[in-house]
């Protein structure tokens, strides 16, 4: 009875364990969202202002889309920022990178597209410091 007992217990011990290193997962963010928002806003400028035939042109695209998700997965449903400007302007212009990102992932970033995510970066800055 005793064995029994002591094996169920490893068993249940060893699926959460494995569980826990499973779902976690590396993290570059670290949770103050003032410090990610404008280090998330550096990496995607970087990846934005990389010439179009730059040889690491693809590997900045992937980890701003990994940033990308990242900073959603983080922030998506912390009340404490969702109600603030900065937040609102950075999911907008998080999603419209993600989505030319998702549509047309071997195609350049358009002008237009580039001068209005400058311009929404400059405003979640401004923000941040006026809430901060």
């Amino acid at each position: 009875m005793m064995q029994r007992f002591l094996s169920r217990l490893f068993a249940l011990a060893l699926v959460v364990a494995i569980g826990l290193v499973g779902c976690s997962s590396p993290t570059n963010l670290s949770g103050n969202y003032r410090q990610d928002t404008l280090g998330v806003i550096n990496s995607l400028r970087t990846a934005i202002e990389l010439p179009d035939d730059a040889p690491d042109k693809a590997t900045a695209q992937a980890a701003a889309r990994g940033n990308i998700n990242e900073f959603f997965s983080q922030y998506r449903r912390n009340d404490s920022v969702e109600g603030l400007s900065s937040f609102t302007t950075m999911r907008t212009a998080l999603n419209s990178l993600a989505g030319h990102y998702n549509s047309y992932p071997n195609r350049p970033l358009p002008e237009k597209l580039k001068a209005r995510l400058n311009q929404e970066f400059n405003q979640v800055e401004a923000a941040l410091n006026r809430e901060g």
